[in-house]
């Protein structure tokens, strides 16, 4: 930690020339290859530092400068380096640094009526921007692939082992509920085949905007945060988490129907909402599976990360919600 801490400092001071006095860990994000952190400057200027490890990926920058040429508010700009470039690439290493931006994300903080409403009119606005032919070639595009499907077939045969505490009740908790689990990749299966073959027109989507991925400002604002991984796809990929409940949130008709007063009327595919929202659950029992019994996190992060998979679970959780989407599907 102490090392990677004094690079930043000093990739910050060579690169940015920002003269760095005091770099805080960020405990934000669920993604493994990326850490986050709150920089303060002598001239007290505050930073949100992003480092990456993996090959470089610029389609998420391009996207934002897209975005803002269009007229999209609701995002914040990246810092440039001293050569002009909104990336810095060391190594193995990206380095992203934007302005700090207090507030909360829609996790800790309810939204207001009016910032759903803005919520709505925003993303409207991002699903309907003509994407030039380079940057769309650039970023990935929906497959509908049976990568969730089958990664969660395979960790169901092969839940046993050695493991500790947390380990041995989420296994627990697949073995009890193997049937409930696996009724969730059989529906996600007929939903991928009810959805085959017919054609839809795709849109940029930010693909993962849930609520922790909203930052709401202390005036009223909001920006739409976190676009590490931009997909060419129907807008469903987005919308679904209106009313989906990923995290136990966004779950009442009154949030929905304000995120729709601002985004305007739309026909939605109810079979492509309840595909996106069996795929979404499938994929988060992936990441908690690797989570707790693969990766050499700590007891703490183990036991924060089977919290958040038993929510799944819960009366008016995603699994309830996305049950619910399937069986109302009108054949």
């Amino acid at each position: 930690m102490a090392e990677i801490t004094q690079l930043l400092i000093h990739w910050l001071r060579a690169f940015y020339l920002i003269e760095i006095t005091t770099l805080e860990p960020l405990a934000l994000g669920a993604d493994a290859n990326a850490a986050v952190y709150k920089a303060k400057s002598v001239d007290t200027q505050v930073y949100f530092v992003k480092v990456r490890q993996g090959p470089p990926a610029e389609a998420p920058i391009e996207v934002i400068t897209l975005l803002q040429n269009e007229g999209i508010k609701e995002l914040i700009s990246p810092i440039k380096t001293r050569e002009g470039h909104q990336t810095l690439h060391v190594e193995n290493l990206m380095l992203t640094v934007y302005p700090f931006v207090e507030g909360e994300n829609g996790f800790t903080r309810t939204l207001t009526d009016e910032q759903w409403i803005l919520f709505g009119k925003a993303l409207r606005k991002i699903h309907e921007i003509p994407m030039p032919k380079a940057v769309e070639q650039r970023i990935r595009r929906e497959s509908f692939s049976t990568k969730w499907r089958d990664s969660v077939r395979s960790i169901m045969s092969a839940i046993e082992g050695d493991c500790d505490e947390i380990g041995a009740k989420f296994s627990a908790y697949l073995k009890e509920h193997a049937g409930t689990i696996a009724d969730l990749v059989s529906r996600s299966e007929k939903l991928s085949k009810k959805i085959k073959g017919q054609s839809f027109p795709f849109v940029l989507c930010h693909s993962d905007i849930h609520a922790g991925n909203l930052l709401l400002t202390n005036e009223g604002g909001l920006f739409l945060i976190d676009w590490d991984d931009p997909l060419m796809a129907p807008r469903e990929r987005d919308l679904m988490f209106i009313g989906g409940g990923v995290g136990n949130v966004w779950n009442n008709s009154r949030e929905e129907t304000l995120f729709y007063q601002g985004y305007g009327e739309t026909e939605l595919n109810p079979a492509l909402l309840a595909y996106y929202r069996h795929e979404r659950i499938l994929e988060d029992i992936v990441d908690f599976a690797e989570g707790i019994l693969l990766n050499n996190s700590s007891l703490e992060d183990k036991n924060e990360m089977y919290g958040h998979f038993l929510g799944m679970f819960e009366p008016n959780g995603v699994v309830d919600i996305a049950l619910q989407a399937d069986e109302a599907i009108v054949e």
